[in-house]
């Protein structure tokens, strides 16, 4: 008898389940996955659905425009950018993509920018502690990893100067990439006047309900005046190392120029979101010099609370207006069926495609789930590279020699969809030229993946990629 009504119990929650997933009008691809998880694995599927699959979210885009002081603090980063180009160039990536960006994600591109490519652990924060040391005013932080360790101990003992120096400091950590930080740590932060909030921290209730949605952007604002933003979290493995994955490779952005208070809208959005107090944002903004530098910037941020995917366009529209080659590197090509058909048709175009993966991964899935698009890929002409000299984490565009995408979100529907990420365009020549010399750098450390060789792999091979791309799509 219990067991009957366990069952009625069961189907009952289940078809709740189909009826979320029908009305919420997700991608076939993710809504077939779920029904497959969810009638596949009896209850731990809805308890999956129900913590991770659900479109779950305390806040959203409209919330922020109606908070009247953040709103404010919008328009004077606005007005004070000074030159704000719409257009860029006369060709279908320079005048088609900034209007998309603008669209999707707010920001226009800015000119008079100095960007400042910062090629691995140790450069990156060679860098950001030179700048922390500058700071009169503020000094933002925004990690997604932010572990315990020499560089922690570092950034405590530069706050507590800063501290005694009246410049006050912010930080936002993810409360899932960060789970590794200590109280301790966290407490003697605040006890020396260090202002600390958690991204969707651990409470049960709450945190089963957002547990899929991630901040994993890394922004540093140090008095409007500089900022940083890249691949590369606050963990001394970008410095030392991993036993497992071996020498991490990632790259990093300093900016200085209107970009800069961009990201610091960035920045005060997610503030807004954790502390719910706009109050602090009412500070006294740099004024702009137009001889920082002659590089045109554009910053494109994405979250689930927009309705389009302004990272996935922005994607989808690189390769798309690519003419003469597109090299991409990122660690977790997991492209979904719009990207992927993208890859493709740009490759039987013509144009030059690379990809540049790892040949390590830091999870099983996601190791095959990669794997599991190189067959279609390179009967399309897409040259892929399996990078073999450590644990490769960048995530870089590099475009026609015109045009640069570096920031923190993966090539996967994760990034597009479900984690708060940020992205900066470099709209420069020189730029652009120096990272395609760097990708090719790469490339000569890397395994390049044969068409003819790989789609003779074993079949326990293609089994364990066919299995990983059914769950792709829930990664």
């Amino acid at each position: 008898m219990y067991w009957i009504i366990a069952l009625i119990i069961y189907l009952l929650l289940a078809i709740g389940m189909v009826i979320s997933l029908l009305v919420n009008g997700i991608r076939p691809a993710k809504t077939l996955a779920w029904l497959l998880t969810i009638f596949t694995i009896p209850v731990a599927g809805i308890l999956l659905y129900w913590m991770i699959g659900r479109n779950r979210r305390k806040y959203s885009w409209k919330d922020i425009q109606e908070d009247e002081a953040i709103n404010a603090y919008l328009q004077r980063i606005g007005q004070n950018q000074g030159t704000q180009i719409p257009l860029i160039k006369d060709s279908a990536v320079f005048d088609k993509l900034p209007h998309l960006i603008e669209k999707t994600s707010g920001f226009k591109p800015t000119q008079n920018n100095e960007v400042v490519l910062l090629k691995n652990g140790k450069a990156t924060f060679d860098a950001i502690f030179s700048a922390l040391e500058t700071a009169n005013n503020y000094i933002y932080l925004l990690y997604y990893i932010y572990e315990d360790g020499e560089l922690a101990e570092r950034l405590y003992a530069l706050f507590s100067k800063k501290i005694t120096e009246g410049v006050k400091i912010k930080i936002i950590y993810d409360g899932v990439g960060s789970y590794t930080l200590s109280k301790q740590y966290i407490k003697e932060l605040k006890a020396i006047g260090v202002e600390v909030y958690p991204f969707l921290p651990f409470k049960l209730g709450r945190f089963l309900a957002s547990i899929n949605y991630r901040n994993h952007r890394k922004i540093i604002i140090v008095d409007g005046k500089i900022a940083f933003t890249g691949g590369i979290n606050i963990s001394d493995k970008y410095l030392k190392g991993d036993l497992v994955l071996g020498k991490w490779h990632d790259m990093h952005l300093q900016l200085k120029g209107a970009s800069v208070l961009d990201l610091q809208v960035v920045f005060a959005i997610d503030w807004f979101l954790v502390s719910g107090d706009s109050s602090e944002l009412d500070i006294e903004l740099p004024k702009l010099s137009k001889t920082v530098g002659n590089q045109i910037v554009q910053i494109v941020y994405g979250g689930p609370d927009d309705y389009f995917s302004p990272i996935g366009q922005t994607y989808f529209s690189l390769i798309n207006n690519s003419k003469k080659y597109i090299y991409i590197t990122n660690p977790y090509v997991i492209p979904g069926t719009a990207i992927l058909r993208a890859l493709e048709v740009a490759a039987n175009s013509g144009v030059d495609v690379r990809l540049l993966v790892s040949a390590k991964a830091d999870s099983v899935l996601v190791k095959w789930s990669v794997r599991s698009y190189f067959e279609s890929l390179l009967k399309a002409g897409v040259k892929i590279y399996q990078f073999q000299e450590g644990f490769l984490h960048s995530k870089i565009i590099v475009s026609d020699d015109e045009i640069v995408s570096i920031g923190t979100a993966n090539m996967d529907i994760r990034s597009f969809e479900q984690n708060y990420e940020v992205n900066a365009l470099v709209y420069d020549r020189e730029t652009a030229i120096l990272l395609k010399h760097e990708f090719l750098n790469e490339v000569e450390h890397s395994r390049s993946v044969e068409y003819e060789t790989f789609k003779d792999r074993p079949y326990l091979e293609k089994l364990k990629e066919g299995f990983a791309k059914v769950f792709s799509p829930l990664l």
